[in-house]
This record gives C-alpha cells, structure tokens and sequence, in this order.
C-alpha cells in the first residue's frame, strides 16, 4: 500500500483551521443540525473547495429542508445505535482537497492516495448518487458490527439487509461533519467506490489523525467495519 501523505493545500488555509465550538457538537432537531453541518461545511472550507460560496450552499440546501424531517423519522436499519448518525450532507469535492477537512483533535485528515489515484475511484453501478452541489446521506450506520469481515462479503451482508454502502465522498463527508464517529477499533471501508481492481477505500485514525487509504476487498481487519446507509436524497427527490 502506498504510503505517500498528500499534505495540506497552503493555499487552502481555511482548511487548516478549527471548527468553531458553536459547530462542534450535533443538534438534536434535525434542521438545527443541517443548518450546523452546512455551516461546518463553510467554516471548514469544504463548500470553498467545491467551488460554493457559502450563500451557493444554502440556496442548494434548500430544498432538502422540507422534505429532511420525514426522511429522519422513518426506520433505522443501523444495527447498533452507537454507529448511528440520521443524516450527513454531503458536498462533493475533490477528494484530496477535502479530505484535510476531516479531523481528530487538532489534526486534520491526510491521504495515501494520489491525487488522480483518489479521483480515479467511482461508484458503483448499482450506487446512484443524486445530482447536484449537495445531496444527504440518510441513517448512516458506520458497520462496526462487520469488523472482521472482507470487505468484499461485507458488501454482500448490506445489499442483504436492503442498504447502501458509502463512496468515498461520503465517508469524507461523514468524517467532517461528526468526528466522533471516527473512532479507535471502529473505523470503517467505503465499499461503494471502486477504481477497477480490487482495492476498497476506507478511513482510519493513523499517527492520531483520520487517514484516507485502502484496503484489499479480500482482507479482513479486526478494527476495520464497513458503513452503509439507507439511502441518499437529492433536491430532486
């Protein structure tokens, strides 16, 4: 596995800063914590390096703020309440420039992969990923319940259960906007994208920071689960 760190972008140097306590902790309401997650997008950077202005985002959130209460309120398929996060807004960006967003403590996330290597990985054909600046990602399970499993049968046991597995966007969106879902011994492989051989994404904590790397599909890891959610909604619907 390659072990080159792509480093913070210096000319990204919001990137580089702490959240805001006021942006630290999730809200219970459901529209209290979007509004927290999009202005942790922006405080963060993330909206910047897709190319939003932060009035960009909210007029793309909009529309998801009718139609977030029924979604949240529905059945949770997360096998155990601990890994579960009801809704993560997700604003796709290029991988390595989002990716120093991600944090733990006072560090931010860092990558193994290249720059093209990481832009190289694309969904699934059965993951359909909705259009647009910003979609969310509904009842996120981060599969601690299939530590110990290859990542390639842990891809059949979610299908099973009628889930989605997440890209790697998404588990950098996750990452972002609750930290504290990325713990020790509970990592998680994003199983939904792929770049044509048989390497898996996944996020971990190395050197006390989140990492974006990969994993062989035909590997297991005792601390390494697999997240999966229920669905994704897009301002289409």
């Amino acid at each position: 596995m390659p072990q080159t760190l792509t480093p913070l972008d210096p000319d990204l140097p919001t990137l580089r800063g702490d959240l805001p306590a006021a942006l630290a902790h999730p809200a219970d309401d459901p529209l209290a914590e979007l509004d927290r997650q999009v202005d942790a997008l922006v405080a963060l950077g993330v909206a910047a390096v897709a190319g939003l202005a932060a009035d960009d985002l909210r007029a793309a959130v909009a529309p998801l703020r009718d139609r977030l209460p029924d979604a949240v309120a529905r059945p949770s398929g997360a096998q155990d309440p601990d890994d579960r996060v009801p809704f993560v807004l997700v604003v796709p960006a290029d991988p390595n420039d989002a990716v120093p967003a991600m944090r733990r403590g006072g560090r931010h996330g860092v990558s193994v992969l290249g720059r093209e290597e990481a832009t190289g990985f694309r969904p699934l054909d059965d993951v359909a990923v909705p259009a647009g600046p910003a979609y969310l990602l509904l009842d996120v399970d981060t599969g601690s319940d299939l530590r110990g499993e290859a990542p390639a049968t842990a891809l059949e046991v979610v299908r099973g259960r009628g889930r989605t597995p997440l890209t790697m966007a998404e588990g950098i969106a996750l990452v972002t906007v609750r930290p504290d879902m990325l713990r020790p011994n509970r990592c998680f492989s994003l199983l939904a994208s792929r770049d044509g051989s048989k390497r898996v994404p996944a996020v971990w904590i190395s050197e006390r920071r989140p990492k974006l790397g990969w994993c062989w599909d035909g590997n297991p890891h005792t601390w390494l689960g697999s997240a999966s959610a229920a669905g994704r909604l897009g301002a289409d619907g």
